[in-house]
């Protein structure tokens, strides 16, 4: 049996700001943009290099809108790994993207905490290598 997480939702208020952010600012790929009717799009986008996609679900109604920006409760709920954090920090930091602190050594690896244009929490890590 083979499985894997393939695509996660992330609510976002409005689609095309989330593509931007996601397309144009963190370098990501859009993959899909299919207009469903109503309002709705099928929006995915992913990371180069493949990876789980993420789902753009624009917020239905009061009780999605709540939860945009603030999924996972205020804690770090997305985790984008890098084979190069020197590099990714520095193209994200010119691109204005909102780093919480700075980056430090964990046993696991190299990482910083960013927000993304709603204040989702995601690790930028680079993971140690075997020694």
């Amino acid at each position: 049996m083979t499985q894997s997480i393939a695509t996660i939702a992330l609510v976002v208020a409005d689609y095309d700001a989330a593509i931007g952010f996601y397309r144009d600012t963190m370098g990501f790929e859009l993959i899909a943009d299919t207009d469903l009717g109503g309002g709705k799009r099928w929006v995915l986008v992913a990371p180069p290099g493949g990876g789980a996609r993420l789902l753009l679900a624009k917020a239905d109604g009061p009780e999605q809108q709540a939860r945009i920006g603030d999924q996972t409760g205020g804690r770090v709920g997305f985790f984008l790994e890098t084979d190069d954090f020197a590099r990714d920090h520095a193209r994200y930091s010119a691109a204005g993207v909102t780093f919480v602190e700075a980056p430090r050594h964990e046993a696991y690896g190299t990482v910083a905490v960013f927000e993304d244009l709603y204040g989702n929490r995601w690790d930028l890590l680079q993971p140690k290598t075997g020694d």
